[in-house]
């Protein structure tokens, strides 16, 4: 597959691009949002509470609270992608499971019919 720009201009894409293209295209025009985020191992706190999107400050005391592992960098914290991916999975599933709960004691206390 190649693209082609306004001024002619080609450029060969590989199949893997291909794929998380159609993959943006699709998700856009059900009306999701999408982000692209380039892969770099450690993140600066300003990075990992954007992806979390939280305030630098709620994120630095996550740090300090044990609640998301960090590394020193001189002085500066650094979060690992990975920890930060798998922080996000764990609290997005830890809320789901809370709004299940409390979905299911309002339908109880007879709140939803």
């Amino acid at each position: 597959m190649k693209l082609v720009a306004d001024n002619v201009e080609e450029m060969t894409i590989p199949d893997s691009v291909l794929h998380v293209l159609r993959q943006v295209a699709q998700a856009m025009a059900s009306g999701k949002n999408v982000s692209i985020v380039t892969y770099n191992p450690e993140l600066t706190t300003q990075q990992a509470a954007d992806l979390l999107n939280v305030s630098r400050p709620h994120l630095i005391k996550l740090l300090e609270q044990g609640e998301l592992p960090y590394i020193m960098v001189g002085t500066h914290r650094r979060v690992k992608f990975e920890d930060l991916t798998k922080y996000k999975q764990e609290r997005d599933s830890k809320r789901r499971q809370l709004l299940d709960e409390l979905i299911a004691e309002s339908q109880d206390l007879g709140f939803y019919e």
